[in-house]
């Protein structure tokens, strides 16, 4: 009996190693298998991409084929040939990998929305005549938080809390009220929200342990029913973003257990980067004293910063005067911790074309992964000290923004790309910078914010978010802070 189990298992394991191997072919981008059939990589590679990438980078240049969980995925690192891939939408697709992707995560299905009209109403709704409408009800939010952060304490005392937590609270509940205006549950929201949002990685993976499912299954219950359309207002005369949203999916066929997914993925979508970005923009700020200087010496150099109280909201004076050392600030900062992976499928077999003459043929069915944090965020051969915070890195001596970078002598079409590139990039993206400056802005003019220890660093960041937006930390950088005195 023991001989016939035995020669079952042997049998299914050549098997296994028979179908799971392929062999590089003429033409072929370098392929790694990895030693563990059918896996390969995986688990290095979701512990953490950027190492793990960096290395096989070195291995075999800018381009090279892993296996990953059963799929083989060629990774490309050359900013130079990134256009190859982003503008052949007829043999790399995105479509199908973004639905297997909300279904996995989101438990979503809106397979009778066509793509396009979807993106459509996004830019409709985050572009154009509705971005100021957004930022200035962005901003209003922000002031009142900000003035009650001291939940019943005075103003003049100091509050100690974590910088990250801070950030992602504020930024997330009037991210909240402006999209959703919902402010009796608010605070509800986001407790459940970083529930989920910090095991969403793991979820995306499949990685989850038992206990973590039944906190992802709790949480995602709990905002959809905090997210349903059932708990709209109705009869009011102006139309929110969420009403507007729920309309477009119902006339789309979407039904209600469908449209209060869809909403959390809105949810994450809208809330998930401006709170760590604001948190390192701020720690690099506390944690580098001439770049701290530098931008509050710019901003009491605003003509319009003549009445910064909280009686009247008012428009952030960042977006209506030039701010190079600002803009070179937060340019910084998204280029050392905006890490999205652009990936899309290979629908038909392609030869993709080098912008140094080199060809690759690449198989239909393989999936395809540009990685623009190892280059050009990170590339020793772009940016001097990669590894460094310069928050001059992105001025020119004349004090103008520094938009031209180099490699191998030709100008890069892409220096940083924090909200990825082409036709799939962020909707939002303007609408998460002037939130980002919008925040910064009032916590630099509204508050005295200092590091709890004055020789305090920066926290590492947490290696499995690599893939998935704005990096976030692995622990805290504890702040004190009081409203500065009128």
């Amino acid at each position: 009996m023991w001989w016939t189990l035995l020669s079952v298992i042997t049998g299914v394991l050549i098997l296994v190693l028979r179908f799971s191997t392929r062999r590089r072919r003429r033409n072929e981008p370098p392929l790694d298998e990895g030693w563990i059939p059918w896996l390969g990589h995986a688990i290095e590679f979701g512990k953490d991409a950027a190492k793990f990438l960096a290395r096989m980078k070195e291995k075999h240049g800018d381009i090279f084929t892993v296996r990953v969980a059963g799929l083989r995925v060629t990774v490309l690192l050359d900013p130079h040939s990134f256009d190859s891939v982003l503008n052949d939408r007829d043999s790399f697709d995105f479509t199908r990998l973004r639905s297997q992707v909300i279904q996995k995560v989101f438990s979503l299905q809106l397979t009778n929305i066509e793509p396009i009209l979807e993106r459509k109403w996004m830019e409709q709704h985050f572009q154009g005549c509705s971005l100021p409408k957004l930022s200035s009800s962005m901003n209003t939010h922000l002031q009142t938080l900000l003035l009650h952060c001291h939940n019943g304490s005075a103003p003049s005392e100091w509050k100690q809390e974590g910088l990250f937590d801070l950030c992602y609270s504020l930024l997330f509940r009037a991210g909240y009220l402006t999209f959703f205006e919902r402010t009796d549950n608010a605070a509800a929201a986001y407790q459940e929200f970083r529930k989920f949002d910090n095991l969403l990685a793991k979820l995306a993976r499949g990685s989850l342990r038992r206990e973590e499912r039944r906190t992802v299954s709790h949480s995602q219950e709990r905002l959809w029913e905090l997210l349903s359309p059932h708990g709209l207002r109705g009869g009011s005369e102006s139309s929110t973003w969420q009403q507007s949203y729920c309309d477009f999916l119902q006339q789309e066929g979407i039904d209600a257990d469908m449209q209060k997914k869809a909403l959390l993925l809105q949810l994450w979508t809208t809330q998930c980067n401006a709170g760590p970005a604001a948190f390192w923009l701020l720690g690099f700020l506390l944690t580098h004293p001439e770049a701290m200087e530098a931008v509050k010496s710019e901003i009491r150099g605003l003509s319009t910063r003549r009445d910064t109280s909280f009686q009247q909201p008012q428009n952030n004076p960042l977006e209506a005067h030039s701010t190079p050392v600002f803009d070179s600030i937060l340019s910084e900062t998204l280029r050392l911790t905006a890490a999205v992976m652009i990936r899309r499928e290979v629908v038909q077999d392609k030869i993709l074309d080098m912008a140094n003459g080199k060809r690759y043929h690449l198989r239909r069915g393989d999936r395809v992964c540009l990685f623009p944090f190892l280059s050009p965020q990170m590339d020793p051969q772009i940016h001097q000290e990669p590894q460094t915070f310069k928050y001059d890195r992105f001025l020119n001596d004349d004090m103008t923004v520094k938009d031209e970078f180099y490699k191998d002598g030709k100008k890069l079409k892409y220096c940083s790309m924090p909200w990825g590139a082409g036709k799939n990039s962020c909707v939002g993206k303007e609408f998460a910078v002037s939130t980002i400056k919008q925040f910064v802005f009032l916590a630099l003019t509204h508050l005295d914010l200092e590091p709890c220890d004055p020789e305090a660093k920066l926290p590492p960041v947490n290696p499995s978010r690599y893939g998935f937006g704005m990096l976030q930390p692995d622990g805290d950088l504890q702040v004190r802070y009081r409203l500065k005195r009128t």
